[in-house]
């Protein structure tokens, strides 16, 4: 079961810092990230989609690749190759990995123009650690699909900053 978690922000380069963050944290093993989009309203109205994976360029390499091998077979391998890609670049545009994109243009209609929303898929965390490691990052939680005491101690803890560190005495 996975957990969903939507954050606002003034920038995209906050949104982003965010993310960052976050990876850094799942190098640590204490958050499994299955996606992480960040969606920023710009000043026309249009939501863009900042995606992790491109489906499309996936595709295509993928599409290619098979479809050189199957040109070999014949005799054809460019012919393969271009129909592969071709194939494969539109399934790949067709496909929607992770969180529904319709649903992150949706819910990011409402931000104002400039601001981003960070939209993260959460496997499993360990909550104490990330909330103490994303203390005072900022933000405001649009949606999330914790529960309620998850939820609170999430928003408690983008909105106070993290404690000094205690500085030892050097001998």
């Amino acid at each position: 079961m996975s957990d969903l978690i939507v954050i606002v922000y003034p920038t995209e380069a906050k949104a982003e810092e965010m993310r960052t963050k976050l990876f850094e944290l799942q190098k640590q093993y204490l958050i499994e990230i299955k996606d992480a989009v960040i969606a920023v309203k710009h000043e026309d109205g249009k939501v863009k989609l900042n995606q992790l994976i491109n489906t499309t360029a996936a595709g295509a390499l993928s599409g290619g690749f098979w479809g050189t091998l199957v040109g070999m077979i014949f005799l054809m391998p460019l012919l393969g190759a271009a129909v592969g890609a071709a194939s494969g670049a539109l399934g790949g545009a067709l496909a929607d990995y992770g969180i529904n994109d319709d649903f992150m243009k949706d819910l990011s209609s409402s931000l104002q123009p400039g601001s981003a929303a960070l939209f993260v898929e959460i496997k499993k965390m360990t909550e104490d650690k990330v909330f103490e490691a994303i203390s005072g990052t900022g933000g405001v939680v649009l949606k999330t699909s914790l529960d309620n005491t998850k939820e609170q101690a999430l928003r408690d803890a983008i909105a106070t900053h993290a404690p000094a560190m205690a500085q030892t005495p050097q001998t």
